[in-house]
């Protein structure tokens, strides 16, 4: 939905820049705020027919509006700074040159006011409303039943979402919206469970991926938006590999640990059901072909159980001990 919004707001700005003749004017805001809001009503109501999934009501949505506003913009706005360039990637490097003076007073540049100040009204809303927002979010049903109206949170949360889109458009672009938006959320994700957390992992991440993307820009000569968004791709593409319990790495590692505590229950388990039978069927090369196992996957098994002390090997024969007795019957009463 960020995606879609930070795309369908484009005929929000150009519609009201119309009006004002003016990129710098608050209404700007307001009508890219409005497109936002039309856009998630314009989903709802798709998604509540249910004749399509809410991935596709937004597939259809944003591209129209997108659409619209690109061919307002090269249809009425060619000659302006409002071009499909500055839409798209933004420039960074241009923003200090834009100023905010009152009363002949140089105040800085005028992003840092306007981003900032959407900045803490965000905060603010979050703050305020934090435990609201978390169960319209998990539980909407929930937080209608005890009166929290659910609907008007979401448009509450999606029109802060359209406002912050439009505050960083000219500075930076939609990739770039769509990068901080996206990457360092779903970084944080994959690193905690915790909400209070994820939020400020989320915000720490964008922080230093803004950083070190205008670093690598600068390192390279290359553009500003595109090394932050880059940055932002590495930043979730470690998360995605490296999490503690969720990447990649930690996932691959916990399925081969399980693969061998499955494998040395399994033979605790044939060991206790012949522990007074043949002895054939304790014998450690009788392993290999009764559980179908290669030789070296059953001498790694053997050396696993031995080492945790579940069984013993006593002239090529595997005996329980009381360690493997009890893992034997605990996975025979499990399933």
């Amino acid at each position: 939905m960020s995606d879609a919004i930070s795309h369908a707001i484009l005929p929000g700005i150009v519609v009201a820049f119309f009006f004002t003749g003016s990129l710098s004017s608050p209404l700007l805001l307001a009508g890219g705020a409005a497109t936002g809001l039309i856009t998630v009503a314009l989903v709802e109501m798709l998604r509540k027919t249910q004749l399509i999934r809410e991935d596709a009501a937004i597939g259809l949505v944003f591209p129209a509006l997108f659409s619209v506003g690109v061919l307002l913009i090269a249809q009425y706005a060619g000659d302006v700074h409002l071009d499909i360039d500055v839409v798209l990637l933004g420039e960074l490097a241009f923003v200090p040159f834009d100023r905010w003076i009152v009363g002949g007073m140089d105040l800085g540049p005028r992003a840092f006011y306007v981003t900032g100040g959407v900045g803490l009204a965000c905060a603010f809303f979050l703050i305020l409303f934090y435990k609201e927002l978390k169960l319209a979010t998990f539980d909407a049903g929930l937080a209608a039943a005890l009166g929290f109206m659910p609907a008007l949170l979401h448009y509450g949360l999606m029109a802060l979402v359209s406002i912050t889109a439009v505050a960083v458009f000219d500075a930076v672009g939609s990739v770039l919206v769509v990068a901080f938006m996206v990457g360092p959320p779903a970084a944080a994700y994959l690193l905690t469970d915790r909400l209070h957390i994820l939020i400020g992992l989320a915000a720490g991440i964008g922080v230093v991926t803004a950083i070190a993307g205008y670093w690598i820009a600068y390192a390279l000569d290359g553009s500003i938006a595109g090394s932050m968004a880059f940055a932002v791709g590495l930043a979730f593409g470690g998360a995605f590999l490296f999490a503690p319990n969720r990447g990649v790495v930690a996932l691959s590692r916990r399925r081969a640990r399980q693969r061998w505590t499955f494998a040395l229950k399994m033979l605790t388990i044939h060991l206790l059901q012949h522990e007074r039978g043949l002895l054939e069927e304790r014998r450690v090369e009788h392993m290999q072909d009764h559980m179908r196992w290669s030789g070296e996957f059953a001498q790694r098994v053997v050396r696993i159980g031995v080492t945790s002390g579940h069984f013993r090997v006593e002239d090529g024969e595997l005996l329980l001990l009381p360690a493997g007795r009890t893992l034997a019957k605990a996975a025979i009463t499990d399933t």
